[in-house]
């Protein structure tokens, strides 16, 4: 005999299974979701009505007849109720109104400047309210989901540790919502977009994937067997901090030769600006009139679009280093695809070609074999969908459908 506890929790996996296939598979009858899941029509019916009262489906339109009347069909309704998504970096804080579906209906940016610690923690309860004071009515909102570099603990929504931003032990999801009277989630950039690319990009398909992001830092979100791997301490996939030389750079982190530090934006900088001095020709001098304080991220792509050879040499060098590193996480997790974005890779895909030559040259060819290196499949606003997943995975529970 079960117990009231075990027969309320199958109902409540029973809910996020059937609307999990009324977003993927509607508009969809309540029978063929119940043969599609092999759950009861009795059951069915009960937790579709609940949705529609809550207001995440509707009925509409009819199916085909098999024999009886035409079964009227349920769909998904994103629009109903929204998430405001948060993307923290070391440069801006960006927020978005985002529906059911993960895609933006009204974003703002209000950059960081020079702020850490408790000033950027002050900074971002100010620039949502700020963005949240539009609304009249909060009513329809779910939550809000913030994601951030660094070592999170996403249980208890704890920052614990994120050297550039100087953020350590920062109780964030806990001053949120006690300001705002929200339900928060604070996670990592990478887990949350991992989770991102395969319940709303290209990659549904697989069961191991892992996805590095290349821009201010550099990270990993690994996907292994239906869940977010992330460790001890939540610190899985700090990818950046990788060692590749323990006589390098000296790293924020404490260790030293960290891969992040060959590969992120301030190194691109830093690279360019030393070659500029050397006497290096460049059209990224041409573009910043030779005002070296104007040179960024989208001026490099701009000069690696144009052709430019310092440009190009610094990415076959940023490719290079990215391949050595991967190998490493090939290595531990034997992943079927690995999937490269971030502002870096986002506008030019082709260097992922050179990554996967090198990976496929110098890795271990049992695991290499059939392994895909592609490009990220979340569109300009890959931050915001990353945050938008983590608290819709809440509502679909995707890891219990994959």
């Amino acid at each position: 005999m079960k117990r009231t506890g075990d027969l309320k929790l199958i109902q409540e996996l029973n809910r996020f299974i059937i609307l999990d296939t009324i977003r993927q598979k509607g508009p969809i009858s309540r029978s063929d979701i119940a043969k599609l899941n092999k759950i009861s029509p009795t059951t069915v019916t009960s937790a579709v009505s609940e949705l529609i009262r809550a207001g995440l489906v509707q009925e509409g339109g009819t199916g085909e007849s098999k024999g009886g009347r035409k079964p009227i069909l349920v769909r998904f309704v994103p629009d109903r109720h929204f998430i405001i998504a948060v993307s923290i970096t070391n440069a801006n804080i960006t927020i978005a109104e985002m529906n059911l579906d993960a895609q933006v209906s009204r974003k703002e940016i209000y950059p960081v400047g020079t702020l850490t610690g408790s000033k950027l923690v002050d900074h971002i309860s100010t620039s949502l309210e700020t963005f949240l004071s539009y609304y009249l009515d909060l009513i329809p909102c779910i939550g809000i989901s913030i994601i951030t570099p660094g070592i999170v603990d996403p249980e208890n929504g704890v920052i614990r540790y994120n050297p550039k931003l100087d953020l350590k032990d920062v109780p964030l999801k806990d001053i949120i919502q006690e300001k705002f009277h929200l339900k928060t989630i604070v996670d990592n950039d990478s887990n949350a977009l991992v989770l991102a690319e395969k319940n709303f990009g290209d990659y549904k398909d697989h069961k191991n994937l892992i996805y590095i992001t290349v821009g201010e830092g550099l990270g990993a979100g690994i996907y292994v067997n239906g869940s977010i791997f992330r460790g001890f301490h939540g610190g899985a996939g700090e990818f950046g901090h990788i060692s590749i030389d323990r006589n390098g750079i000296s790293c924020d982190c404490g260790n030293r030769g960290c891969l992040e530090n060959y590969v992120n934006w301030p190194a691109i900088y830093s690279t360019i600006l030393s070659a500029i001095a050397r006497g290096k020709q460049t059209a990224i001098s041409e573009m910043t009139q030779g005002d070296m304080n104007q040179v960024t991220i989208d001026t490099f792509i701009a000069a690696l679009r144009e052709g430019d050879g310092l440009a190009k040499d610094i990415m076959c060098e940023i490719a290079d280093y990215l391949s050595t590193g991967i190998i490493n996480l090939i290595n531990l997790f034997n992943p079927d695809v690995i999937i490269i974005g971030g502002d870096v890779f986002y506008h030019d895909h082709s260097y992922l070609n050179r990554v996967e030559t090198q990976i496929k040259k110098n890795g271990m060819s049992i695991l290499t074999d059939g392994l895909k290196v592609k490009p990220s499949s979340l569109g300009g606003n890959f931050e915001l969908v990353g945050a938008a997943a983590i608290l819709l995975n809440e509502v679909f529970q995707f890891s219990l459908t994959t």
